[in-house]
């Protein structure tokens, strides 16, 4: 169990809120110009969109925990 205290965690939890925020906003932007496709087309995307945010998730996470990105 850590006992020291360190800045990452709570820099961490706000990037993560802000990014997530950022990313919503452009998903729901792009969403006017998503909405005019085909809908099978609109599922892959929203899919591929709903997703994409995760893979850098826990490279992320790893930081905010050790401080290394690996």
């Amino acid at each position: 169990m850590r006992q020291e205290t360190t800045w990452r965690i709570p820099f961490g939890v706000l990037a993560l809120m802000a990014g997530l925020t950022i990313y919503a906003l452009a998903v729901a932007w792009a969403s006017d110009w998503i909405g005019q496709l085909h809908i099978l087309l609109q599922t892959v995307i929203y899919l591929v969109l709903g997703v994409v945010w995760l893979l850098p998730l826990r490279r992320f996470l790893i930081w905010m925990e050790t401080g290394s990105w690996g």
